[in-house]
């Protein structure tokens, strides 16, 4: 059966501006958390910036995004996902007045991708607190968040009502259960930090996302503001029920998020593990009224699977991801330790639709390699990436799957489209992209870019809206 892809299908690449912008101290940008942890989720955390920070230069898409954009162009990208660094904004997250020369390169990066026919995806808050906001405030576990963040939301969708359509609101918002610093600006430390204040955050965070759904439906009625998720579809180790409950008790950790953001309510499953673990959430008045501010769409991250058992002996983490869970004995790994699952996409695609009828959109998924530069038969420098080909094809194939099933799917942006530093290593050899970027872990490199053979790949499954995979 021939595999095209709906009309209107919105194909793309993803990236996130602390992991490819660059200039991270150039035009009045303030630090970010991202600018204090050179090493990753793993830590540590350095009181100031220091050179073994891939991050601080990353690709330097800050002063290269014209010759960049006009790459995705080539391949045909009909959408493009970036984030706006929030301390290149509003340097100390707290500051009355935004900063000019933070809105005026944006500016610039929207009319460079309207010029190429090219539809912004835009994250709002993707991993880069400022780092004020996180040493000052404890991050997203004030309450104050909520209205540095709320000026920030206006700042920006007043000033690009015309340019943005596609808003998510926060990059993974249920990974600040696992990586509270790099998710949530909370300076705590992760092992000192109470669940009462974990959740406390969750609370501000999830009141400030259904915030920015209400002022952006307010500024343009026209905009499409979705939550992002990471999501991981969890499989019992074993058929046995105690498995099984398992697995339903990791996934509510999961659709806890989701389910706030689509439906405007704290699920019943959360509030008993709120009385269970003693934990209890503070409203504001008016919090309650503002949750019904549900997002247009559900965006969410896939890149494994793992699974779940209530046997303490089998219950050994997966190496690499964010979230743990039990290696699947029956699966293939990444260099990085990450499972890789093309069904499951197929899989949680069908979870997300059953549970909400929204639409969905597929906005990271990818595979990190180590890729070598090679020349071509034409002396052309190249990567010959058939593994990542592979990879990408046959998640492609299971979206296909998923949207034959019947599930509403707005789009696809794999992640990285072009290299950039790791989120969870701060590693540039960990590549994702169709363009290798010339730039090296020890900060060497010409940073110079090269079309990888998935690139023109990629390229043909877009002119072709999918009929060319296989």
């Amino acid at each position: 059966m021939t595999k095209r892809f709906p009309d209107g299908f919105l194909w793309g690449g993803a990236t996130a501006a602390n992991q490819f912008e660059g200039a991270y101290n150039e035009d009045g940008k303030g630090l970010s958390t991202q600018d204090v942890a050179p090493k990753g989720i793993k830590g540590p955390i350095t009181e100031v910036p220091t050179e073994d920070n891939m991050k601080l230069v990353g690709i330097d898409f800050y002063h290269r995004y014209k010759e960049d954009i006009k790459l995705f162009a080539e391949m045909g990208f009909k959408v493009f996902r970036l984030s706006i660094a929030w301390s290149r904004i509003f340097p100390n997250g707290d500051d009355q007045a935004p900063n000019e020369a933070g809105l005026k390169f944006y500016d610039n990066v929207f009319d460079e991708l309207a010029k190429y026919g090219i539809e912004p995806l835009v994250t709002i808050s993707h991993y880069e607190t400022p780092l004020n906001l996180s040493k000052k405030y404890d991050g997203w576990v004030s309450r104050d968040l909520i209205k540095f963040y709320e000026n920030y939301v206006r700042t920006i969708f007043t000033r690009y009502k015309n340019k943005v359509k596609y808003w998510l609101t926060f990059n993974e918002i249920n990974s600040v259960l696992h990586a509270p610093f790099l998710s949530g600006g909370i300076y705590t430390d992760k092992e000192k930090l109470s669940k009462q204040d974990l959740y406390q955050a969750v609370h501000h965070e999830l009141v400030a996302s259904a915030l920015a759904v209400k002022i952006g439906h307010e500024i343009n009625p026209d905009f499409q503001i979705g939550c992002m998720v990471l999501s991981m579809p969890t499989y019992p180790l074993t058929p046995n029920p105690d498995d099984v409950i398992a697995v339903m008790k990791a996934e509510h950790m999961n659709y806890f998020f989701s389910d706030v953001h689509v439906r405007g309510v704290y699920p019943g499953y959360m509030k008993r593990y709120f009385r269970d673990n003693h934990i209890e959430i503070q409203f504001a008045e008016g919090d309650e009224e503002i949750l019904k501010h549900t997002v247009d769409f559900i965006s969410f991250s896939y890149y494994m699977s793992s699974c779940e058992t209530a046997d303490p002996a089998q219950k050994v983490a997966g190496k690499g991801n964010i979230m743990g869970g039990v290696p699947n004995p029956t699966l293939k790994a990444s260099e990085w330790g990450w499972q890789i699952d093309p069904q499951g996409l197929r899989y949680v695609l069908n979870q997300f639709w059953d549970r909400y009828q929204k639409p969905l959109f597929i906005v990271e998924n990818g595979l990190g390699a180590v890729d070598e530069l090679v020349e071509d038969e034409d002396g052309n420098k190249t990567v010959i990436d058939d593994y990542r080909i592979n990879y990408l094809n046959d998640h492609l194939v299971q979206v296909w799957e998923a949207i034959e099933d019947g599930v509403e799917v707005m789009g696809y942006t794999s992640w990285g489209c072009i290299d950039l530093v790791s989120a969870s290593t701060a590693e540039l050899k960990k590549r994702y992209g169709y363009i290798y970027v010339d730039r090296h872990d020890d900060g060497t490199g010409t940073l110079e870019r090269y079309k990888k053979k998935s690139f023109y790949w990629y390229k043909e499954v877009i002119a072709t809206n999918g009929e060319s995979l296989k």
